[in-house]
């Protein structure tokens, strides 16, 4: 482990000196530390953790090239984030990218951490796996319509995949801008993606009261690899005043002799609203990265306190048909409130309360969750 971490210190050390080839190369990362007191009748459990640790360079190289390299080692291991190249000048409008990376769906997982508004995203998240490896091509058409599309494999967290198989995931999506002023921004998008887990996997789904310190809730296991996801995404901002919300279906293929159902659904969403008390306002970035970063109009220090944001969120998960949950349908709903006080637009500490209902037929879970996370990242 020691080897592992003081080479990649020595890599991003070397990215550092590069002078030679393009000055516009950035070296950085992110430090969040959390810590929460949960249960189900009262905060019997405490806990804390570093939930993220990164560092990353990027940049471009000979103005076509364009590259990310982003290591975690907030679980003790170095594992791959995003570590991707990609090509900008192609014989058609557009840019290539290759690698490991997120796939195109999902606005609020394609939001970097950084900048959601809070400390976890909703239970739509557990519909599909962020990151995969994987060749996607992405383009904008004028300045309110963006598209990207690409194929994937099931990788591990290095990006290995020693036996793709039919692992194959083919995922694409379109956004519109269709409000884009100072003041104001509407998006719209849609995503689908055609999933294959190969011979080595399933497709399951595990979800959290939004705790990532808590006890796992629902959880849908199956055999099946044919998967089909469909993604509905909003996101209105007028000023200080935010609304977003998603719909997630995933539809698995699922043949059963016994129930005569060939078709598992399970459906997820969740919607927000935020608003920020000093006056600042959502800072969108583009489609493919969703929202950045929060600039307060007084930092923490110069003459002010920071900015301060409050905010409300509904999510839910459903098994809606099933044949293994024939006459049972489990289901979770979440409902998350918080306070982001932004000292600096690097600097930012955040409240949360969670509250978490789980029902499968037989068994009901609730858990209660008061966490609260320091963030920075440079």
């Amino acid at each position: 482990m020691k080897k592992i971490i003081l080479s990649v210190l020595v890599v991003f050390i070397s990215f550092g000196t590069i002078q030679s080839q393009d000055k516009n190369i950035k070296i950085g990362g992110r430090i969040m530390y959390d810590m929460a007191a949960w249960g189900e009748d009262n905060l019997s459990s405490i806990g804390s953790e570093f939930r993220r640790v990164r560092l990353f360079s990027s940049g471009s190289i000979y103005q076509n090239v364009k590259y990310k390299l982003q290591l975690d080692f907030s679980g003790g291991d170095v594992v791959f984030k995003d570590v991707w190249m990609e090509l900008n000048k192609l014989p058609i409008k557009g840019n290539l990218r290759v690698g490991h990376f997120k796939e195109p769906f999902r606005l609020e997982v394609l939001t970097s951490s950084k900048y959601i508004t809070f400390m976890e995203r909703g239970l739509t998240s557990a519909m599909s796996r962020e990151r995969n490896s994987g060749i996607m091509y992405h383009t904008t058409f004028g300045e309110k319509i963006s598209f990207q599309t690409g194929i994937f494999a099931t990788a591990n967290n290095f990006g290995k995949d020693k036996n793709i198989g039919r692992a194959i995931n083919v995922t694409s999506r379109i956004s519109y801008l269709a409000i884009n002023t100072d003041e104001r921004k509407l998006h719209i998008g849609i995503a689908g993606s055609l999933r294959n887990s190969g011979d080595l996997t399933e497709y399951n789904i595990t979800s959290r009261a939004e705790n990532h310190l808590g006890t796992k809730f629902l959880i849908y296991e199956s055999n099946q690899k044919d998967v089909r996801l469909l993604s509905y995404e909003l996101s209105y901002v007028d000023g200080p005043l935010s609304v977003q919300g998603e719909y997630v279906q995933s539809e698995i293929d699922n043949p059963d002799l016994v129930s005569n159902k060939n078709l598992d659904v399970i459906s997820s969403y969740y919607g927000q609203v935020s608003y920020f008390l000093t006056g600042e306002s959502r800072s969108y970035k583009s489609s493919l990265s969703g929202f950045s970063r929060v600039k307060p109009n007084n930092n923490y220090g110069e003459n002010g306190w920071g900015a301060l944001e409050i905010a409300a969120r509904f999510s839910a998960i459903e098994v809606k048909e099933s044949s293994f949950y024939y006459y049972i349908k489990p289901f979770q709903e979440d409902i998350t409130l918080g306070i982001n006080w932004y000292l600096n637009p690097n600097t930012r500490v955040m409240f949360n309360y969670v509250k978490g209902e789980m029902f499968n037929g037989l068994v009901s879970k609730n858990e209660n969750a008061v966490m609260m996370r320091v963030q920075l990242d440079f």
